[in-house]
């Protein structure tokens, strides 16, 4: 389903804001806490932090798409649910910046699927031969009582045999006018930097830029060629327009020359978005990358920067180009990107990776997909090979929530059709979770099934639940959703706190720390 484009303009007045993590924290009072990873220390924001920057929102040209929230359907006539993968995680960033900022996003920002994704959750490993598993659990709905909360978590197989195997990689840079900010090119700088770090002696490295026009910068080093990779990383400098389409063209030109047939090849392209030269509209980009993802090469897409970000332009490059999205707000979010998790976010196990929910009439009358609204297919592609779905990465994790309504449920749900209802079954299914995919290197789908029986149901929420829940009831928060219900940032908090050894995941802390600031900033409003 394609959206409309829409543009988010941030309200007027200075701002200066910290693109980190820890300068959320550096302003609280009382010591702070020490996790794995400490970027709590207050000592390390350095480390960790993007330089300072002062701007003037009136300036502001964010671009989102628009998001049209999925309403509730009725079982009888409308049973399946259908819609393409996602592992893109740039919107948790993104609100991160803006909640960092003393500023609420604009609800085109707020893509729940990504929230949602953007947290590691305890799901089982897939069993032998397997590239998955799927688990469910159904549980009460915290902000609406007429309703239950299912969670489908997927688990993609950590494959390391596949991140032993050589890579190709061509980074694709913007170095134009607009880069020149401090949380921009030279975050960039530091980000590859750290990529670096990863670099095998027999992975291959090429450097093409773009502003005016695109340029190779280096062609074919190899991994053991570190410092001369390094080097033209840090010589690199920011100025001219912006020419993205050129470069796009070239650093899969320059793939498809070091092809490793047994190999990752991808290109990792780090921009704002903000392309103005050669080909510029979201639509010709969509059908630029769609041809050129045909070659076999993958695509990762680092958003950079504040004030004239294309979001819209970025998410549709990676979701066309058998890609995925990252925003990169920080050092701290550049090392768990492109080191901390560098295996799920460039090494492919499936793609084209769709899913579709056939929900049984005999016990659900109704339901809603929360999030993946720029995901959702018509049924019928499910089957049909030729249409896209989403690339999930080595050990990638994958949640789904639907709010779902059991025949003994007092809510309406209304029908789309007047005459037709449920074909009757003798089914005890709840429902069934089909999952198609493509092996990296196969143009064939396979197809896996999971039904769902009322082993799922539970009188209460696991602790990944009670997580996923609180994401989802914040993102619905942020969006002011009409199917918000009875939510607060009060219940978020009290559900946060009830999870016994949340202190323990930073990620989550953090995000435990960001609504509380929320709560905060929306009083203020």
């Amino acid at each position: 389903m394609k959206n409309r484009s829409s543009f988010c303009k941030v309200s007027a007045g200075m701002l200066i804001f910290a693109l980190s993590t820890p300068a959320l924290l550096v302003g609280c009072s009382g010591p702070q806490p020490k996790t794995e990873g400490a970027i709590y220390d207050t000592g390390k924001v350095a480390e960790y932090a993007a330089p300072y920057v002062s701007y003037d929102a009136n300036y502001n040209t964010e671009e989102y798409n628009a998001v049209d929230e999925s309403n509730f359907k009725a079982v009888a006539t409308s049973p399946l649910s259908t819609f393409a993968a996602d592992v893109d995680t740039a919107s948790y960033a993104n609100i991160r910046r803006f909640i960092n900022s003393g500023e609420l996003p604009p609800a085109d920002a707020v893509r729940i699927e990504e929230m949602l994704n953007y947290f590691h959750y305890d799901y089982p490993q897939p069993n032998e031969g397997e590239p998955f598993s799927v688990t469910t659990e159904i549980s009460v709905c915290p902000w609406n009582p007429d309703t239950k909360l299912m969670m489908v978590g997927m688990q993609a197989k950590s494959m390391e045999e596949l991140e032993k195997k050589p890579s190709n990689l061509v980074f694709l840079i913007d170095v134009s006018g607009s880069m020149e900010e401090p949380n921009k090119l030279p975050l960039v700088k530091n980000a590859f930097l750290l990529l670096c770090e990863q670099l095998k002696e027999n992975d291959t490295v090429s450097i093409v830029t773009y502003a005016g026009s695109d340029q190779v910068v280096l062609e074919g080093a190899k991994g053991s060629d570190s410092k001369e990779i390094m080097a033209a990383i840090e010589d690199l400098e920011a100025g001219g327009s912006t020419a993205g389409s050129e470069g796009i063209k070239t650093a899969y030109e320059i793939a498809g020359k070091y092809f490793k047939a047994d190999g990752n090849n991808r290109v990792i392209l780090a921009t704002d978005g903000d392309l103005n030269v050669g080909i510029t509209s979201e639509g010709e980009l969509t059908r630029l990358i769609k041809k050129e993802k045909e070659s076999g090469v993958f695509l990762s897409v680092l958003g950079f920067g504040t004030e004239n970000i294309k979001d819209n332009k970025m998410e549709a490059l990676a979701d066309n180009g058998n890609g995925n999205y990252s925003y990169i707000d920080s050092r701290f979010e550049a090392k768990k990107v492109l080191s901390e998790e560098l295996g799920a976010n460039f090494f492919t196990v499936a793609k084209d990776v769709k899913l579709q929910l056939e929900f049984n009439p005999k016990f659900i009358k109704g339901y809603r997909l929360i999030g993946y609204e720029n995901r959702i297919m018509d049924d019928e592609d499910f089957k049909d090979d030729t249409k896209d779905g989403g690339e999930i990465g080595s050990g990638h994790r994958v949640t789904v929530l639907y709010e779902i309504v059991d025949n003994d449920s007092p809510m309406e749900i209304g029908s789309d059709l007047k005459y037709q209802t449920g074909v009757a079954n003798d089914s005890n299914d709840l429902l069934n979770i089909a999952v198609r995919y493509k092996e990296p290197d196969s143009e064939t789908s396979k197809e896996l099934n999971y039904p769902v029986t009322t082993e799922s149901i539970k009188t209460e929420m696991s602790d990944n639940m009670k997580f996923a829940a609180a994401v989802a009831e914040t993102g619905m928060l942020l969006r002011d959703s009409e199917f918000k219900g009875k939510s607060s940032y009060d219940s978020v908090v009290s559900l946060l706190d009830s999870i016994p050894n949340i202190k323990s995941d930073t990620s989550k802390l953090e995000f435990l720390l960001l609504v509380k600031k929320m709560a905060t900033l929306t009083k203020e409003q």
